[in-house]
């Protein structure tokens, strides 16, 4: 299980869930558009840090960031 495009894909979900752009998640989240755009595509390696603002910016638990999500 490659953990950078499970993390990615959950993100892109929660963030479409939410209704928000990129941009708009970049200005709750304090990250820049470009950094969770390669974080979404499995680019970028998260740190826990990372994973705990974006689900506080995204209002959900940082635990459904790194869930399975049957595509594996």
């Amino acid at each position: 299980m490659d953990m950078r495009k499970l993390v990615g894909r959950n993100v892109r979900r929660a963030r479409q869930e939410k209704g928000l752009t990129q941009e708009q998640l970049a200005d709750a989240s304090g990250f820049t558009q470009q950094y969770l755009s390669e974080l979404e595509t499995g680019r970028r390696n998260p740190t826990i840090v990372s994973l705990y603002e974006i689900a506080s910016a995204l209002g959900i638990s940082h635990v459904e960031l790194v869930k399975p999500d049957g595509n594996e």
